[in-house]
């Protein structure tokens, strides 16, 4: 199997069926995130337990490669404290400008690492991206309260 079939394979998979599309009753944390440019929206939901990110859920509509982003950081980040998750959201957003050098930053994406050719789709940037960006200002916004 090559690697744009099984990009194309984890993208659908995540865009139709991802368990962390959900409503979060006690969710400490709600930040919404838009794409003006083609309709993505999101709303990040984040349960926290001190540091920690207990549990995440989203929901929202736009388009596979943003539902499936979001998926696919939800499972990533779940159980990591805020500083790791932190840490991805720049990995993430290193890889998919290009401008990543290290392997071993790629392999602490797992899955997320499928998304490295919408680098390659510039038109497609701002949809991978808008789930990170959002989670990125919830935790920024969350400190700032605290």
């Amino acid at each position: 199997m090559d690697l744009n079939s099984v990009y194309t394979e984890l993208i659908m998979e995540h865009s139709k069926n991802s368990p962390n599309k959900r409503e979060m009753d006690d969710a400490d944390i709600e930040e919404h995130g838009h794409n003006p440019n083609c309709g993505d929206d999101i709303t990040l939901e984040l349960k926290l337990d001190d540091d920690m990110i207990e549990d995440a859920a989203f929901k929202g509509s736009g388009c596979a490669i943003s539902q499936a982003s979001t998926s696919i950081m939800i499972d990533l980040i779940k159980g990591k404290k805020i500083e790791e998750a932190l840490e991805l959201v720049e990995i993430f957003l290193n890889m998919i400008k290009k401008e990543i050098d290290n392997p071993s930053d790629l392999k602490k994406l797992k899955d997320a690492a499928a998304l490295k050719n919408i680098a390659n789709m510039p038109a497609r940037v701002k949809c991978a991206v808008l789930s990170w960006h959002t989670l990125k200002e919830a935790l920024k916004n969350n400190a700032e309260r605290d």
